[in-house]
């Protein structure tokens, strides 16, 4: 075997998630919200790479393809390590509520509530719930297009003591859009106690069903995922708008890829539910427990206090911005790198704002890929606009399950005066930039942001990304050549100093490797530090393994998918690879080569994929200030001393944690630190 199955690796990135949550040095309320994490992921695991798996089988099908038989294969072992780590995770979640009771918090269901109790779930329900509730007779249902893929529902046995012969059945969604899935209930002597909403709809169906002379209930959750592939068709009389929203509706009719549903759901019921939905595929239905949804831990709440959860950092002050001054003149002294979450996000939309405001400043363009909701970064472009600036925004509409929001925010721009670009046909624009234009007494002069990060303030608080502000006329001047490149739709453009997907990434990089391949045939050291969040690009990996050969020492710091297998003698035994999953999310990507002792740095808005060096408009900037290099090197170096959180991806994809006989290194926390020492 040459390359890991894409698939399996990715799951063992969720392993390796799960694995947080048993980890018995993390907070309590810190390992209950990984498994929210693990589930959230899954959910999307579904909704794109085994719809894709599917899809992929039915089109060889289709067309008499030879890769059936390989890709059946590939999604029967991916459905195997999901049952197994189902497995893992019950066992872990059972851990995790025994660990409450030991801090006396209790989560209860419907039938464990005293009179007391139930006083105030009846309460709750009629002031905040109910409203919220709409049930559907089974009977009446004639498609299950209404069914979501975020939503659960409570598919509802009902009887009547006239009439013990016939049952009818219901369905109601569970409205965790609306009402926090979580209740907290009063304390008592020194216990407090937690129920779900879910159980909270249990314990009240007599006040949804009872006017209708209905007396017994019994409920069962079940979700529904489907695929979630957009298919956009070619009519050249709409607008691109109009056909992302027309096959957004129809990813809500996408076919249906799981069923999950109670394993103590009475057989007539399921039967009827799964035939009116016209869910009749038994390989995707999924046995389960009586909860579902479990991405909804993400945001279970704290009873317990602090100690429950992991220390809030302060974000860092950077040493070459001073405070309540301006960060143009900063960007103008000198190249800045901002280090997420480490250093605020602040410094973004103050940057924005100074540029709205500054008489001098006459445009601003910028790429939006992901926003928080609400955004202070439309707040400024739509200020800059007011304020008379030439605002341009490529606001990319195709980002998977931001499609929605991003409609929204280029229709709030446009309406506020922005200029917004929205499509390069057969392209995602995925690169994070900002070009400040300013007029100066030498003329006019650039100041850009590259990074490796959306421009989204909630999750730069939790993803760890790097931002480069320079004003150097070479970089920026490249940054204005990729927007032209939007206005353009997409004619080629040549760079000097930018590395652009799809024109020149991978080329570039294995031009990269090669140079190292050389030296090390000459003797010279040899060697490169690559941290990427995925690496699946077969010829980036065959030159890594030619590298490899040839001496060249290769240290990978991969978050999630690793289609290369290190350590392999004879193929990639001078390669190794580690993943590290903590407190925040590793997200940027960071690349050094040796280069014969004159040591280049990059940072890249893509990671080594396919879709990213050949489908998506993407930056990979060079870092030539000589500081800034010396702190990327440094947090590296952390990264790979991490012997707490850093689990080395070996031949079996076993997860083990990097353990040496040193003082303990947990590379977040250290870089933290090291961070705050320097500035």
């Amino acid at each position: 075997m040459k390359y890991f199955d894409r698939e399996l690796s990715w799951l063992s990135f969720n392993a390796r998630v799960l694995q947080e949550a048993s980890d018995k040095s993390n907070p309590l309320n810190e390992r209950i919200k990984f498994l929210g994490i693990y589930s959230n992921n899954q959910d999307e695991f579904f909704r794109v790479r085994i719809a894709s798996l599917y899809r992929m089988i039915e089109l060889n099908k289709k067309n008499f393809g030879d890769d059936v038989e390989k890709l059946q294969l590939s999604l029967s072992e991916a459905m195997q390590e999901v049952r197994n780590q189902q497995i893992a995770f019950t066992i872990i979640h059972d851990e995790l509520i025994e660990d409450l009771k030991k801090k006396q918090i209790f989560l209860i269901d419907e039938t464990q509530l005293d009179q007391e109790q139930g006083e105030f779930v009846r309460s709750y329900f009629r002031e905040k719930v109910r409203h919220h509730l709409f049930p559907i007779m089974l009977r009446n249902i004639t498609s299950a297009s209404f069914l979501t893929d975020h939503s659960i529902y409570l598919a509802i046995m009902l009887g009547r003591s006239d009439k013990p012969e016939i049952n009818t059945y219901s369905i109601i969604e569970i409205p965790t859009n609306a009402v926090n899935r979580f209740l907290i209930l009063p304390e008592k002597a020194g216990k407090k106690f937690i129920i779900l909403l879910d159980d909270v709809i249990r314990f009240c169906l007599d006040e949804i069903f009872v006017r209708f002379k209905y007396n017994s209930f019994s409920a069962y959750t079940f979700k529904f995922t489907r695929d979630a592939e957009l298919d956009m068709d070619n009519d050249v009389s709409k607008s691109f708008i109009e056909l992302m929203s027309e096959s957004l509706a129809q990813r809500k009719k996408g076919s249906a890829l799981r069923f999950v549903y109670d394993r103590n759901m009475p057989k007539e019921l399921l039967e009827g539910v799964t035939q009116k939905l016209k869910f009749t595929s038994k390989d995707h239905m999924v046995e389960g427990g009586r909860y579902h949804n479990f991405k909804d831990y993400m945001g279970f709440p704290n009873l317990g206090g602090p100690e429950l959860e992991n220390h809030k950092i302060i974000p860092l002050p950077h040493k070459d911005i001073p405070e309540g001054g301006s960060i143009l003149h900063a960007i103008r002294q000198k190249d800045i790198m901002l280090h997420y979450p480490y250093q605020s996000f602040q410094y973004i939309v103050d940057l924005l704002r100074e540029a709205s405001i500054d008489s001098k400043v006459r445009s601003i363009k910028m790429t939006i890929y992901r926003l928080a909701n609400p955004s202070n970064v439309i707040n400024a472009l739509i200020n800059a606009a007011r304020n008379g600036k030439r605002v341009t925004v490529f606001m990319e509409l195709q980002a998977r399950f931001d499609e929605e929001a991003n409609i929204y925010w280029s229709q709030q721009l446009q309406g506020a005066g922005v200029r917004v670009l929205r499509n390069i046909p057969g392209l995602k624009v995925h690169c994070k930039l900002i070009l400040i234009k300013r007029k100066e007494t030498t003329g006019y002069r650039h100041y850009a942001n590259i990074g490796t990060g959306n421009f989204h303030e909630k999750t730069a608080g939790i993803y760890c990304d790097s931002t480069l502000l320079t004003a150097n006329p070479d970089i920026t001047l490249d940054v204005d050549k990729v927007f032209d490149l939007f206005e353009a739709s997409y004619r080629p453009m040549r760079f000097k100093t930018l590395i652009v997907s799809p024109f020149s990434t991978r080329n570039f990089f294995i031009k990269l490797i090669n140079n190292e391949i050389r030296n090390a045939l000459l003797g010279k050291d040899a060697w490169m530090i690559i941290k990427i969040n995925s690496l699946a690009d077969i010829p980036l990996i065959n030159r890594l393994y030619a590298a490899s050969q040839a001496g060249v020492k290769i240290q990978l710091i991969v978050r999630g998918i690793c289609k290369l297998i290190p350590g392999v003698p004879g193929m990639s035994e001078n390669i190794t690879v580690r993943s590290i999953v903590d407190k925040f999310l590793e997200h940027s990507r960071v690349l050094i080569f040796c280069n014969g002792g004159d040591e280049s740095y990059y940072i890249s808005s893509a990671d080594w994929m396919v879709r990213n060096l050949d489908n998506r408009i993407e930056v990979t900037t060079p870092i030539f200030d000589p500081e800034i290099q010396q702190v990327l090197k440094a947090m590296m170096d952390i990264q790979l001393e991490d012997n707490c959180k850093a689990r080395i991806i070996d031949t079996t994809m076993s997860n083990t944690y990097y353990r040496d006989t040193k003082e303990h290194v947990r590379a977040q926390e250290a870089i933290y630190h090291y961070l705050k020492s320097i500035h």
